[in-house]
């Protein structure tokens, strides 16, 4: 098994639970509340760290409640930190409104001291990104952080992984640092110009990241799956059924995780397609984002069913 390093945020997840959101200047009763880890990078770590991967977690934090809650969530998750704690901001804490009648949810994220995420930090974890055999990053920490750690990773031989979420201007040239852009359906469009409801249309925004520099790109799809295109093989993966869906909040990190440690182990690359989309298949059936995440068994066990 490789070793996965993934820079990210941190969140502390406060999500309510309604028949729908209220309008602007509007109160109204909530179902549910749920206090809970998140962030994207923090998600992805733990999926991928349930999944069996050496997995390692770089970002900041501050000296607060929602810290102590991130160093325990990885802890039992058996991610290795690698961070830098701050007295001068906070840790990062999102909104989550979850819609009671299907699980859908919208999210505003404040990252805290992770906003702050700077090429210095990740020039004092060169050692670690560069001896990477997978290296993840999305964007919730700022872009040139991330283009920093994509050149070190691929100057140090790892596969590199962009999961271009929340979407954001991209950069000339930083593709061309990614071997896989994971993207779903609103990112793909907001990066590309090309609507993306199906399929089809995923295929077409897959070849125009792919013209702007990624080695593949792998748009998730939600209940339709994922389609993987790398110029060579073009394929649909379906979306696994492993129960009712509860929660779709940390489905997209799920798949991340998933496919990342699959990849860390050796799998042909459209095999950790697969395996990123049980995971992702298994997490929604749960509430919560990092708790949701399955154990290495529970996604083989699926995989052995479908």
């Amino acid at each position: 098994m490789g070793r996965v390093v993934i820079l990210g945020v941190f969140v502390a997840d406060t999500a309510y639970r309604a028949e729908r959101q209220p309008k602007m200047g509007e109160t109204i009763l909530g179902q549910g509340f749920k206090l809970g880890p998140g962030g994207k990078g923090s998600n992805q770590a733990v999926a991928a760290a349930r999944a069996g991967a050496e997995t390692h977690m770089i970002t900041r934090l501050g000296r607060d409640t929602f810290a102590q809650m991130a160093l325990d969530t990885w802890k039992s998750a058996g991610v290795t930190p690698a961070v830098t704690q701050h007295d001068d901001g906070y840790t990062g804490a999102a909104y989550i409104f979850v819609e009671a009648a299907t699980g859908n949810n919208a999210i505003i994220v404040a990252p805290g001291v992770a906003g702050d995420i700077s090429a210095a930090d990740i020039e004092a974890r060169a050692e670690l990104i560069g001896g990477a055999s997978v290296f993840v990053t999305q964007l919730e920490q700022p872009v040139a952080a991330a283009q920093r750690a994509l050149e070190i990773a691929r100057a140090g031989g790892a596969t590199t992984i962009l999961n271009p979420a929340p979407a954001a201007p991209l950069p000339d040239g930083l593709l061309s640092l990614c071997d896989y852009v994971t993207p779903n359906e609103s990112e793909a469009e907001a990066l590309t110009g090309l609507p993306v409801t199906n399929p089809e249309e995923a295929l077409a925004a897959a070849k125009a990241l792919r013209a702007r520099g990624a080695g593949a790109a792998i748009i998730t799809l939600g209940s339709q799956g994922a389609l993987f295109h790398d110029g060579v093989r073009t394929a649909h993966v379906p979306a696994f059924t492993a129960g009712p869906v509860v929660e779709t909040t940390g489905a997209g990190d799920a798949f991340n995780g998933g496919f990342a440690a699959a990849l860390a182990r050796g799998a042909d690359p459209l095999d950790a397609v697969r395996f990123g989309c049980a995971t992702a298949g298994i997490s929604v059936t749960r509430p919560g984002t990092a708790p949701s995440m399955p154990s290495l068994d529970e996604v083989n066990a699926l995989l052995a069913t479908s």
